[in-house]
């Protein structure tokens, strides 16, 4: 029998309701939990550490909030994000700066506001970042990023550890080492050690294995000791029955026991170990609502049934061709189930936001949930079309709050001015 669905205790109607269609729903005790269960992992094997959440994943005023009450750090790759996690008053000495296109306008910001740690990914950023200390008369510790030359098992658009990434220093030839000796002889950089990240919505262990022992390789390539090693995310989640993640706890044991073995098969100390979840934290927890509107039927062929969203709100399935799952918010056991293709209401044939699935039969007006919308719905989202973009609502405790709040059309043309030459 199907169950009308809820979030944190809260029916999903009740939401949809209160807050409007489309809608961004958090579950905010389910991403606690999972930043718990991070650290805790760490906190089990009696190693130093930091869990850095990837705000790229999701990042507003309020989450960087929940983030900070967690006792996270912040894995930032934008001036944007730099100043929302001002504006959430979170600690700068916990923030990490990532990207490989910072501007001497954001390195600057960095500087000036206290950033711990600045990611630097390549020449360019190295030699701007000491010019721009010198100036300020200061010092930053730093990780430098290096391209480990492992491919991970997901989509192209999203793998970034291999040889062939926009994605930093090159190992084959001699970037990385050339890097290190630079930043080392810096009086303005204290190098703390490489970063790494191999890609997204990764689920074999093989990946992280390979990454944190090739981090370990890599240093004593470049003939230095390394305080931290940051073996970066990507842990995969759920989006649908086919996929299977590997709970936190595994993930963690195997990075810290691949570091363990190679440190002391080097007779080096072990350093502290550094991850950047991101997908892993928002996706699950959040959830996107949307109100059925019309339909197509081709006999024969398939159902097209639109809701009043799609690649505004998540454009993954059209540029990663992701794979999702929804659900009709109230129950419906008394009406027969067909294979519908849930699409958007934007003006393009790729608006798809799951090519094909059994749902019971939707009706205009009815609500559907999609679940595991948390990472990149709200990051990546648009105004394609003129359409505003939806409010963020998390909920707690069987309470909701709105913490960011719906567009007006107003909204989309302050910035706009008119035409008087």
């Amino acid at each position: 029998m199907s169950e009308q669905v809820k979030i944190a205790g809260v029916a999903a109607t009740d939401l949809a309701r209160e807050y409007g269609t489309p809608l961004y729903v958090y579950d905010v005790p389910q991403m606690r939990q999972q930043m718990r269960d991070f650290k805790q992992a760490f906190e089990n094997r009696d190693v130093a550490y930091a869990v850095s959440y990837a705000s790229k994943a999701f990042a507003t005023v309020a989450m960087y909030e929940v983030v900070k009450q967690e006792g996270l750090h912040l894995d930032i790759v934008s001036g944007g994000e730099l100043y929302t996690a001002r504006r959430a008053d979170f600690p700068m000495e916990n923030i990490s700066f990532n990207g490989n296109n910072k501007s001497a306008e954001e390195l600057q910001m960095a500087i000036d506001y206290g950033v711990g740690t600045v990611i630097v990914d390549n020449f360019y950023e190295l030699n701007l970042l000491e010019d721009l200390l010198k100036q300020a008369n200061k010092t930053q510790d730093v990780l430098l990023r290096v391209s480990p030359g492992i491919s991970a098992h997901t989509h192209e658009y999203i793998s970034t550890g291999q040889v062939d990434s926009k994605f930093g220093f090159d190992v084959d030839s001699g970037q990385m080492v050339e890097a290190v000796k630079l930043a080392l002889a810096s009086e303005h950089l204290n190098v703390l050690g490489l970063h790494a990240h191999i890609g997204s919505q990764i689920f074999e262990e093989a990946g992280f294995q390979g990454v944190a022992t090739r981090l370990v390789e890599l240093a004593e390539q470049a003939g230095f000791v390394p305080k931290v090693l940051d073996v970066g995310g990507g842990f995969g989640i759920r989006y649908t029955e086919d996929d299977q993640p590997l709970p936190p706890t595994t993930l963690v044991d195997d990075i810290i026991t691949s570091i363990e073995t190679a440190t002391q098969a080097r007779d080096l100390p072990m350093p502290e170990i550094w991850i950047e979840p991101g997908r892993s934290i928002a996706g699950p927890s959040g959830y996107s609502l949307y109100t059925v509107g019309s339909r197509k039927d081709l006999p024969g062929m398939r159902h097209y049934v639109a809701v009043d969203g799609g690649m505004g709100d998540n454009i993954r399935p059209a540029l990663y061709q992701a794979d999702y799952e929804a659900e009709l918010a109230e129950p419906a056991d008394d009406r027969e189930t067909e294979s519908v293709r849930l699409v958007g209401k934007y003006c393009e044939s790729g608006d798809i936001l799951i090519d094909e699935q059994t749902l019971p039969k939707l009706e205009p007006g009815d609500v559907v949930v999609m679940n595991a919308t948390g990472a990149y719905g709200y990051s990546m989202a648009s105004n394609y079309n003129r359409n505003p973009r939806p409010g963020v609502v998390f909920v707690e405790n069987g309470q909701s709050q709105e913490v960011v709040q719906r567009e007006t059309y107003a909204d989309m043309v302050r910035l706009d001015h008119h035409y008087e030459l």
